[in-house]
């Protein structure tokens, strides 16, 4: 063998070396994974939906106002999509950009203590704990499921009151 065939082996052989092994299936998978979607659990009676809903904070008092907010969020603007089908999977406001429209109103009905928090129930007769086991904390900040009742009937009442829905 002359020179440039041993050159062009041991090249050879070197990329083979490095490319080979990142061409291995990976074998970590994230255990944490959790999508923090709110969860339809249950439709009452009354109309109000049973929803499992994520909250992040400094603390488990922020978090939890987090998540009833986020709770009637995706009730007002995205429906309910994960869990039980019994939930509207509509929203509430199906306007386009409804939350910028109208942002003077939903700053003040979102504020902390603000209006939101009348349309939310932490009874629940179907299910079981109001705040679950599911914490995690991630730095400084930590994130808690909370199984509330969004009263939709009385929130959409709310919305057709204030001029943000127009009646049927």
């Amino acid at each position: 063998m002359n020179n440039k065939t041993l050159f062009f082996i041991a090249i050879s052989l070197f990329a083979f070396g490095i490319i080979l092994p990142s061409c291995s299936p990976q074998h970590k998978i994230a255990g944490n994974y959790n999508s923090f979607e709110t969860e339809c659990l249950g439709v009452e009676l009354d109309g109000s939906q049973t929803l499992k809903s994520w909250g992040f904070g400094r603390n488990r008092t922020d978090a939890v106002e987090q998540a009833k907010k986020n709770a009637i969020r995706d009730v007002l603007f995205k429906g309910i999509r994960n869990g039980r089908q019994d939930c509207n999977l509509k929203p509430l406001l199906n306007e386009p950009n409804a939350q910028e429209r109208h942002e003077n109103f939903f700053n003040k009905f979102f504020a902390d203590g603000g209006e939101y928090s009348k349309f939310i129930s932490m009874k629940d007769q179907s299910t079981g704990p109001q705040i679950t086991k599911d914490r995690k904390g991630a730095g400084s900040e930590v994130t808690y499921g909370v199984i509330v009742r969004v009263l939709r009937s009385e929130l959409r009442s709310e919305m057709i009151k204030d001029n943000i829905l127009k009646k049927d």
